[in-house]
């Protein structure tokens, strides 16, 4: 909270004993929504003024994790909410930071590079409502007292992002995931990183099941495809993956990009464009532009410039997006040499320090030294060249090339209109997450999947996973 801020607060706390509207996490703008001076409203009528006391605000605290319970997390929203912030609606939609909070919150903050958040002048008394979130990730929490003027510590349970649909804390209300739909590949294996970072596997299926997380295989891609059937005895879906062509549609078939949250699409060790007409290219840049995330792994840059690599497939294209990066398609099958560091970008992206900090943080260990990510060997590629900055955060650029090699990009969609219009995100990689997962051409899931540790590249991309869920919008 700003000085401000709290001074506008202590104001209302001293004529009604209520909070005032605290500024939106992640545009820093204040709420116009706040009552009169002479009047609270519902639990800001149990807000205690500490500080006229002499005594310390009351608070919350504790550190926010992924769903694995052990990854940190940062700017993930916590705030005490004075309505119902009610169910998320389903499918895409526009999400801009200047929305706000669902709810109506009195008090708000966001977890620190180390995951860490305290939360002051929260209101006092029984059932105090909680909600940890970030886009459609969810965790609504009740504490049954709060004590005025006296620090409440929540336990790592309550502040864990849910795994699961039945993932309840012993202070849990209710919890939500987002809708994500993953296209595996045979050249990397973000369908592995998935479960690394804790998503239960009953909630990992395919269409037609009970599952927040659809996979597909990519069975137009032939060598292209990765795992695309489950294991016997998984304990979530069965028997063979929906086909890709299904999520991102053909001529009269907008596929079901529509009804999720977020898409991944996994490397399929060439472009394979013909499994990817036109009409699909068409299909999701739409998706992007009405707010969905998209996250695409190295030869999924052909949704970005088009058809380059085996032309005799077409020379389909997408509107607007081959403006915003140039790749040297050439170079991209082969491996960088073992040992290759890739380095983040504070200079070019808004969260580049904050970025760096989390990696350095004790408790996350993604990088020994400030601003560098150890690629695992056999995993570095290189097929970005070179981006609009204007229109494109680089996350991370390759050592010692720099500039010239951007190796993780994002930018908000849809880049024609004023940045105030835009609704999605989308993330370049060309770096493979799969470090220490196999990729198996048509094999089974999660049969070769690592349940080793999260490598240092696999937390940077953890990172820029739970970043596209947030809203859009510059942070202030």
């Amino acid at each position: 909270m700003t000085y401000m801020s709290r001074v506008m607060f202590l104001a209302m706390l001293a004529s009604c004993g209520g909070s005032s509207h605290g500024a939106n996490p992640d545009t820093g703008v204040a709420s116009d929504a706040a009552p009169p001076l002479d009047a609270c409203v519902g639990l800001q009528c149990q807000v205690t003024n500490c500080e006229a006391m002499g005594m310390s605000p009351t608070s919350i605290s504790g550190t926010i994790f992924a769903p694995n319970g052990t990854l940190p997390l940062y700017e993930v929203n916590v705030y005490v909410p004075n309505g119902d912030p009610g169910a998320f609606t389903a499918g895409v939609q526009c999400s801009k930071c200047s929305d706000g909070l669902p709810g109506d919150p009195i008090a708000q903050t966001t977890s620190t590079e180390s995951g860490s958040f305290e939360l002051d002048d929260i209101p006092d008394g029984d059932n105090i409502p909680v909600v940890i979130t970030i886009g459609k990730w969810r965790r609504q929490l009740v504490i049954p007292h709060v004590d005025k003027c006296t620090p409440t510590p929540l336990s790592a349970a309550d502040t864990t992002l849910p795994k699961s649909r039945a993932d309840l804390s012993p202070l849990t209300k209710s919890v939500d995931l987002p809708k994500i739909a993953l296209s595996t590949g045979n050249a990397d294996a973000l369908e592995c990183l998935l479960r690394k970072l804790g998503i239960a596997d009953q909630e990992i299926a395919t269409v037609g099941e009970d599952g927040q997380i659809d996979l597909y295989a990519d069975g137009g891609a032939g060598n292209g495809e990765g795992a695309a059937s489950f294991q016997a005895g998984f304990a979530g879906g069965s028997g063979a993956f929906a086909d890709s062509s299904t999520l991102w549609g053909s001529a009269g078939d907008p596929g079901d990009l529509a009804s999720y949250d977020i898409v991944m699409l996994s490397c399929e060790g060439a472009q394979h464009a013909e499994s990817k007409p036109q009409e699909a290219m068409d299909h999701v840049k739409a998706y992007a532009d009405a707010g969905g995330r998209v996250f695409m792994s190295h030869w999924h840059n052909v949704w970005l410039e088009g058809s380059t690599q085996n032309t005799k497939d077409g020379t389909q294209t997408p509107a607007a997006w081959p403006a915003l990066a140039t790749f040297d398609d050439k170079h991209g099958a082969q491996s960088l040499p073992d040992g290759t560091l890739d380095v983040i970008d504070e200079t070019n992206n808004p969260k580049g320090s904050a970025f760096a900090q989390w990696m350095l943080d004790p408790a996350v260990q993604g990088s020994t030294t400030i601003d560098q990510i150890a690629l695992g060997d056999g995993t570095g590629k290189q097929t970005c060249t070179t981006v609009d900055d204007s229109h494109v955060e680089r996350w991370v650029n390759l050592d010692p090339a720099g500039s010239d090699a951007p190796q993780m990009i994002q930018f908000d969609t849809p880049t024609e209109q004023d940045p105030s219009a835009r609704c999605g995100k989308v993330v370049f990689s060309d770096m493979h997450v799969s470090g220490d997962s196999g990729s198996p051409q048509g094999g089974t899931y999660p049969t070769k999947c690592s349940t080793g540790d999260l490598t240092p590249q696999e937390k940077a991309l953890a990172f820029m996973f739970f970043d596209i869920s947030s809203c859009v919008g510059v942070i202030q």
